[in-house]
């Protein structure tokens, strides 16, 4: 058993902290995670799909250029309107959901069970953002072909995401590059760099920043605002949090259970 992982009761049943592995530990335990495995499946059956009942290939090529366009937008907007929210936690039925989409992974950001988001969230969200694209430019064939794309760029995010929050210098420029943008969205101003590998609809919006020197800290980059006073308003996320909304000890209890 690795020493970076905290014995349970199988792989995906320990805790796995990003800060305390190595680069060989991330793609053991990526490759075995289950919402990854459900993503290529996913993927390799809209590949069949394709294959079943084909667009052409200008069509099919058009419909995957699209959606490698499109999911830098979806994200940007996702992520800066809908995972950053303040709205979420208003509302019983949806408090639940932005703590496990974003709320946990601020709060523990090198935490990887919580850095991947829900199957549940996640499929629905690339398939209303691929398939009535993919089908206007080629029918069944180009929507099989956009989904898949969308599927795997959703992977491929998720593994760059990942090697952001190891505990390494990365000697490639792009790779530091990107590094440090999101490490400064998680430790000093979550209020920009909301990008994981594409920092432009950031530049374009006026929400990019580098260096820490570029803005003052905000005092709720790892809360997201959901502070004491807000949680007793709207308690549903401090309850489901096991009463605490302190960072420090929602970390603590994390890595004791």
């Amino acid at each position: 058993m690795s020493t970076t992982t905290i014995r349970r009761k199988g792989f995906w049943s320990q805790s796995h902290y990003l800060d305390r592995m190595t680069f060989k530990d991330l793609v053991v335990a990526y490759l075995q995670y289950p919402a990854i495995i459900i993503y290529l499946g996913l993927a390799a059956v809209s590949i069949g799909a394709w294959f079943y009942q084909p667009a052409s290939i200008g069509r099919s090529l058009l419909a995957i250029a699209v959606s490698v366009l499109l999911f830098p937008v979806v994200w940007y907007f996702l992520h800066r309107w809908v995972l950053h929210s303040q709205w979420m936690w208003k509302v019983s039925w949806l408090a639940g959901t932005w703590k496990r989409i974003h709320y946990d992974h601020h709060q523990d950001p090198n935490h990887l069970e919580v850095l991947f988001g829900s199957p549940i969230n996640v499929v629905p969200t690339v398939a209303i953002s691929t398939i009535p694209v993919g089908y206007a430019i080629g029918g069944f064939g180009g929507a099989a072909a956009a989904f898949a794309t969308g599927l795997i760029q959703t992977c491929v995010n998720e593994f760059f995401h990942c090697i952001q929050h190891l505990a390494y210098k990365p000697k490639n420029k792009w790779l530091l590059m990107i590094k440090q943008r999101h490490m400064e969205h998680h430790f000093h101003d979550e209020n920009g760099n909301y990008g994981i590998t594409n920092y432009w609809w950031d530049h374009l919006a006026g929400t990019y920043y580098a260096g820490a020197s570029a803005r003052k800290k905000s005092p709720t980059v790892f809360n997201l605002g959901y502070t004491d006073e807000i949680a007793e308003k709207y308690p549903k996320v401090r309850d489901l949090s096991g009463g605490i909304t302190s960072t420090a000890e929602f970390r603590r209890r994390n890595k004791a259970g």
